[in-house]
């Protein structure tokens, strides 16, 4: 697939191999794997973290979920921690409060990620894209839709640093 895409997004639905196993069915290493070698491929690669309560939102596991991203992927990597709302077989669960997301996303800056996104939380900042270098908005978002393009042949217009992604 990484010859013929130019980018992917890859749903990691937590960083624990028990919750992997018992909640998701499969196992974190193979997920790990592959996340890996799309990295490694040049192909533009994006991560959803699905933060459900009670079962993959503990400060330990998205701390360490995003270490790994740190350490195996780099800053670039864009990951979008992404609020659960009730639905299917999880109607017993609360959405994920937008705290958590908030403090997964400075914990994630803090750490030297460039792109942590809080995801399904409409008119929410932490849905934009924000500049490493000067911290400007570079791509606005309302929803689904991008409503404000700060980018000159993928640069910021703002400072010139490169942002990383696939630009048209």
């Amino acid at each position: 697939m990484c010859g013929v895409l130019d980018a992917i997004k890859i749903d990691l639905k937590g960083f624990d191999e028990s919750f992997y196993r018992n909640v998701c069915g499969v196992e974190l290493t193979p997920v790990l794997r592959s996340i890996k070698q799309v990295a490694k491929s040049g192909v533009h690669l994006e991560i959803v973290n699905l933060v459900v309560p009670t079962l993959n939102d503990s400060d330990k596991m998205l701390q360490e979920l995003v270490n790994w991203i740190m350490g195996e992927l780099g800053p670039d990597v864009p990951i979008h921690f992404t609020r659960f709302h009730p639905d299917y077989m999880l109607l017993n669960l609360p959405p994920t409060p937008i705290a958590t997301l908030e403090r997964v996303r400075a914990f994630a800056l803090s750490k030297g990620i460039h792109y942590p996104f809080v995801g399904n939380v409409p008119g929410h900042p932490g849905n934009h894209t924000y500049c490493p270098a000067c911290g400007k908005v570079v791509i606005k978002r309302q929803d689904f839709f991008v409503q404000e393009m700060n980018l000159k042949d993928g640069h910021c217009k703002f400072c010139g640093r490169t942002i990383a992604g696939v630009w048209s």
